[in-house]
């Protein structure tokens, strides 16, 4: 009986960490009051700072993103 709650829970944690890992995404955001922007792992609030485009799987996208974004330049 333990050894099948035992292999339960290693089935179980193999198949949610790959969706807990596959959760980070990076964001381009712009300062309403500058043409300053920076790259975030937090989905900006839409207040304080707006999100420019999507988000982007890897932070080399959301660079190249923000290097061709008119509201960064």
């Amino acid at each position: 009986m333990i050894r099948k709650i035992a292999l339960s829970v290693a089935i179980l944690a193999f198949g949610v960490a790959p969706a807990l890992a596959a959760s980070s995404h990076y964001y381009v955001e712009h300062a309403p009051n500058s043409s300053k922007c920076s790259i975030v792992s937090k989905r900006p609030d839409g207040k304080a700072a707006m999100a420019v485009g999507s988000a982007y799987k890897t932070k080399a996208l959301a660079e190249a993103a923000m290097k061709s974004a008119p509201a960064c330049m």
